[in-house]
């Protein structure tokens, strides 16, 4: 194995003579293995080493765990850093899941830990988490850079096990008699990814092709070489395409440049556009591109809002991509995105005049929207039939909701008129909208558009927690 391993990292270039390679060391038998094969490679190529171990502060023999690594070190004589945490805590903090929160303080460590020193960071990914994160992905919807699942080299990440099967690192321990820790967590169902591991892997390799890990990875290695040749294509088109704009922060589309190229290289020259102009990708979804692309077609003066704050519109034959003014800047907007069913967005948002709400996405817990509690400040809503950026914010020129099951039309202003709401108090409250269709207006009612129905497949949350007590 150490020949198989050692010829992936060649074929990558992942480590070079006079790095400092910092490997993430949980202690479980992928990391441990890779520990010991980073060893062997040392005997042929000159670099120094270096192990960081997270204690995330969730399991009660994290501790253990740490230790155990520790003790490895000294013995090997590796330099050893140990970083404390406690996950739960931080992703209560900023809203995030444990599995993000943990990512992202474990890869602070590795990077803290590195430092300005040349190098890379060593995680312990093999073929099966490659395997499982391509399916997690299309189960989810994805496009090449999904369905090519982790890649072997990231930046200054390399992942040099991505080679072998967790059997193989299994079996190559127990030959060494090289011992690790087990982490309890990885035999219960709890996380999405383990139960493809242990129900849909497990079932592909014995029901329907023996090998099914190992055909997952040359199928992954494929799309990533498809992907990399659109990524060199994609940015010649850029340069065709686009500009930057006069402003700060601004991006220019020549439109006409844009609608001679191919169907899929369009929607990959706007994603790149929008995270020129936002600084990343993220929550950045097909409904979006589609939008985009929709209002670059057509005539008039729309305008589409995004994440991050930024406008799209048209401007003769250029499209447009900027920051929104500041005065809108400020309110809280809440992005669309691909979320898990039963997970929660990135954050809960204050809202004025409502406070802390939370939004979650569920399974529909009745088939009729007539069986949905009344609750003024918890509202029910059909996610299936949002396409595009979701905020709260104050009412615009424009807005409307549906009123009955034959999608009449009403104007909000109209609305508040005929409720007699004071002229003084309109421009205070702040309504959930999808673009001008208002979803709904807190306090009073929502667009019977988005009411949850017999054919809704996920229901959006949301609550507005001081108010609905």
């Amino acid at each position: 194995m150490v020949k198989k391993v050692m010829d992936y990292v060649n074929r990558y270039r992942m480590i070079e003579q006079g790095d400092t390679i910092v490997a993430g060391i949980s202690g479980g038998a992928d990391s441990v293995c890779l520990l010991f094969l980073l060893m062997e490679i040392q005997k042929q190529v000159s670099f120094d080493l270096e192990v960081v171990h997270v204690n995330h502060g969730i399991r009660q023999d994290a501790a253990q765990d740490a230790l155990f690594v520790q003790e490895l070190c000294r013995k090997l004589e590796v330099p050893f850093h140990l970083v404390e945490e406690n996950v739960k805590e931080r992703a209560r903090e900023n809203g995030t899941s444990d599995e993000e929160e943990g990512r992202k303080i474990r890869y602070q460590a590795f990077e803290g830990a590195l430092g300005g020193r040349k190098g890379r960071i060593a995680v312990a990914h093999n073929g099966n988490d490659r395997a499982e994160t391509v399916l997690f992905h299309l189960f989810r919807g994805t496009g090449l850079t999904g369905a090519s699942g982790i890649r072997p080299v990231n930046g200054k990440v390399i992942r040099p096990l991505l080679c072998v099967q967790r059997k193989e690192i299994e079996a190559w321990l127990l030959k060494k008699e090289i011992g690790f820790c087990r982490d309890s967590t990885n035999d219960q169902d709890i996380y999405t990814r383990n139960r493809i591991r242990h129900h849909i892997l497990a079932y592909a390799e014995r029901e329907v092709c023996k090998g099914a890990v190992v055909n997952m990875n040359r199928a992954a290695e494929q799309l990533l070489e498809a992907e990399e040749y659109i990524g060199r294509q994609t940015k010649d088109a850029l340069k065709r395409c686009v500009q930057a704009g006069g402003e700060q922060g601004t991006v220019e589309i020549r439109i006409p440049e844009l609608f001679k190229e191919d169907e899929y290289l369009r929607g990959r020259i706007l994603l790149e556009s929008v995270a020129m102009a936002a600084g990343c990708k993220k929550d950045i979804t097909a409904a979006h591109i589609k939008g985009m692309e929709s209002l670059f077609r057509g005539t008039g003066s729309r305008e589409l809002h995004l994440p991050y704050h930024l406008a799209v519109y048209k401007k003769y034959d250029l499209g447009m991509i900027k920051k929104r003014d500041k005065a809108e800047k400020d309110k809280p907007v809440l992005p669309l995105a691909e979320y898990e069913v039963g997970a929660c967005f990135p954050s809960s948002v204050c809202v004025p005049g409502l406070g802390k709400v939370e939004l979650t996405l569920t399974e529909p817990f009745c088939r009729n929207s007539q069986n949905i509690p009344e609750k003024t400040y918890t509202k029910w809503f059909d996610y299936d039939k949002i396409s595009s950026a979701i905020v709260f914010r104050t009412r615009k020129s424009g807005d409307y909701f549906m009123i009955n099951n034959g999608m009449g039309r009403k104007s909000l202003q109209d609305f508040f008129v005929n409720e007699k709401v004071p002229r003084q108090e309109r421009n205070k409250i702040y309504l959930l909208a999808e673009g001008s269709h208002v979803i709904w207006i807190p306090g009073y009612r929502i667009s019977d558009y988005y009411k949850v129905h017999k054919n809704t497949r996920t229901v959006l949350q949301v609550r507005a927690v001081e108010r609905e007590g």
